[in-house]
């Protein structure tokens, strides 16, 4: 039955020959790996306008310059990991570059970066989806962490599915979200050209605001660049793209910078002509369909697609996430599980990570997209500045053909992304201070799990050291009665013609003692039993002092001790919580101990 609802909800195994069909074409690529960019004109405008606010409305002129301030820095990173793209066909994006240009501990420091921010991913966009539909249905507002924990689940298990199948339903909305957004824009300019916006709505660009300063804006900015998370998606996922990978990913990365720019201007411009403010109760986006159109029939499409878009961006980091986590864990810094392909082929591992802990994020959080969205941006913009100046080292030090110009971009990416960053640290510190305690953390455990493995690879080499000579077997077998059980289990103990075997019974009172030592005697006669009275009717605690009793006397003859334990199995799952786990126990207990063969001989129940 768990097989059958498994194969239902995730489907049917596919053949290790099947993972070239799991491939993206560009078309596909663009929608699954830039929704999370393509979904940020739904916040970051909106993020600048809140800064701007905290002044005045009068203030909200400076929107359009900010708003060309951060395309400028799109063009920037777009062309920057164009050329991460053709240096690192293989993917790994930030993590990699950082690690072969600027050591280890940089690259660590890009990699456990966005691996947080791809939880954040799917964590800011799920609550950001969350609240254009409560924005559209107000009335749903109190169930906003309880509709974002599902669309996780639901994203998580799209993609448990395969990366071809979540793209094949993905790219849909994905592009009629773009192109309801062009419509709504469309509309909106149209409005503004033929005077049916009031000129009284905004103010006029370059009226005097009293109380703006430098700091103001550059707060604005940083807001502002949150729109960029998700462009440095494309050039980790590499791998998932059709032949010739790097050619299409580079394709799939300026399709996604031209769309993002027009889109992030447009509804910058028509927050402005419309003199849109920011509230708690209703998104930006929002405004400005109702604005535009009315609360028609357009506008409950413009906050479906842009529920649809912010909820999906989220596969954004699941595309990206397990395979940042496969390049980390084939270099020794996380769990070996994440390069586990799943029955479709994916990483399932990192994608039920990565949903699991985007669920405690929103819970933790309570869904407020707003307290998210900071660490957010910060947390990618440090993996931008460590790329691009990755980047730079590798011109410098190489000098290929035309080195300088792809210097000179890598050199502007990674000032302005410095720049940015720097930003989010003076201006935002309230918000993102979390980095300065979990990046370390987290470079902290890289390490320790690479020490780890380092330790039992060495442990587990093969020398020329001559193993200790075994000269017999002494095998011991725990005993809670005179059963089925124990009979199968000493059969096959006494066909393996062992030297000596003894039996073990722990007696809650002497009188049991005496009595089951008789009832052994009759039984087998030529098994030894030891008993031993537990006054404190432990089971593990006496056995664990007789084995290694026994453990020490073996050392000085060279024979080897064995530990055979009987479990019955019962027909039904369920009927395990109806019985004692004292086999479970005692298998765990001796794991710890050294030199000693823990072994289980099986007896199952008919019924």
């Amino acid at each position: 039955m768990k097989s059958s609802l498994k194969r239902y909800i995730i489907g049917k195994p596919l053949r290790s020959e099947a993972l070239g069909e799991q491939k993206l074409s560009k078309t596909k690529a663009l929608a699954i790996l830039s929704s999370d960019a393509l979904s940020s004109v739904a916040y970051g405008p909106e993020q600048i306008l809140i800064v701007l606010m905290a002044v005045s409305t009068v203030a909200f002129w400076y929107s359009l310059p900010i708003a060309a301030g951060v395309v400028v820095l799109l063009t920037a990173l777009i062309f920057s990991y164009r050329q991460v793209i053709f240096a690192y066909p293989h993917g790994g994006g930030a993590y990699v570059v950082s690690r072969e240009n600027l050591g280890v501990n940089a690259g660590l420091v890009a990699g456990g970066s966005l691996l947080v921010d791809y939880i954040l991913t799917v964590a800011v966009s799920v609550s950001a989806g969350t609240d254009a539909i409560t924005s559209a249905f107000p009335s749903l507002h109190p169930y906003n962490v309880i509709i974002a924990v599902f669309f996780v689940i639901c994203l998580t298990l799209l993609n448990l599915r395969g990366v071809t199948e979540s793209a094949s339903i993905l790219a849909y909305p994905v592009y009629l979200f773009v192109v309801v957004m062009l419509v709504l824009i469309g509309v909106g300019i149209f409005n503004v050209m033929t005077g049916q916006v009031s000129a009284e709505l905004h103010p006029k660009v370059g009226t005097p605001v009293a109380g703006i300063s430098l700091f103001i804006l550059l707060k604005a900015f940083a807001s502002g660049s949150s729109a960029l998370t998700g462009v440095e998606a494309i050039s980790n996922a590499i791998p998932n793209f059709r032949d010739p990978a790097p050619k299409n990913a580079s394709k799939t990365l300026l399709a996604m910078g031209g769309i993002l720019a027009v889109l992030f201007i447009g509804i910058v411009s028509l927050a402005y002509f419309y003199g849109v403010a920011p509230n708690a109760k209703e998104t930006v986006v929002s405004q400005i369909a109702e604005a535009s159109v009315g609360r028609h029939i357009f506008y409950y499409i413009v906050q479906g697609t842009t529920a649809m878009i912010l909820v999906l961006a989220a596969n954004t980091g699941y595309s990206a996430f397990p395979l940042l986590a496969v390049n980390l864990s084939k270099d020794g810094f996380i769990p070996r599980i994440f390069q586990i392909r799943g029955d479709r082929l994916g990483y399932s591992n990192g994608i039920i990570m990565l949903g699991l802990a985007a669920i405690v994020l929103i819970i933790l959080f309570d869904g407020t997209t707003e307290h998210l969205i900071p660490l957010y941006a910060v947390g990618v913009f440090i993996p931008f500045t460590l790329a691009q100046a990755g980047m730079m080292r590798k011109w410098w030090r190489e000098k290929p053909k035309g080195w300088v110009g792809k210097f000179s971009i890598n050199t502007i990416g990674a000032v302005i992304s410095f720049v940015v960053a720097m930003m989010f640290f003076v201006t935002k510190l309230p918000q993102v201070w979390p980095v300065f305690i979990f990046l370390p953390i987290i470079i902290w455990t890289f390490h320790r799990i690479k020490q780890h493995y380092q330790t039992v690879g060495e442990q587990l080499r093969l020398d020329h050291e001559e193993l200790p000579n075994v000269e017999g077997n002494v095998f011991i077998v725990p005993v809670a009665g005179i059963t089925k059980v124990v009979e199968n289990t000493l059969h096959y103990v006494q066909s393996l013609n062992v030297d000596k075997v003894i039996a073990f019974y722990v007696a809650f009172d002497q009188a049991d003692a005496k009595a089951f030592e008789e009832k052994w005697k009759a039984w087998q006669p030529n098994v030894r039993l030891v008993t031993y009275y537990s006054p404190y009717r432990s089971i593990t605690q006496p056995l664990m002092k007789f084995i290694d009793k026994v453990e020490h006397q073996c050392a000085k003859t060279g024979h080897q001790v064995t530990v055979i334990i009987p479990q019955f199995l019962p027909k039904k799952g369920w009927h395990h919580m109806l019985h004692n786990q004292s086999s479970l126990l005692i298998r765990t207990s001796l794991l710890f101990h050294k030199n000693i063969v823990i072994m289980t001989v099986p007896f199952h129940l008919s019924k």
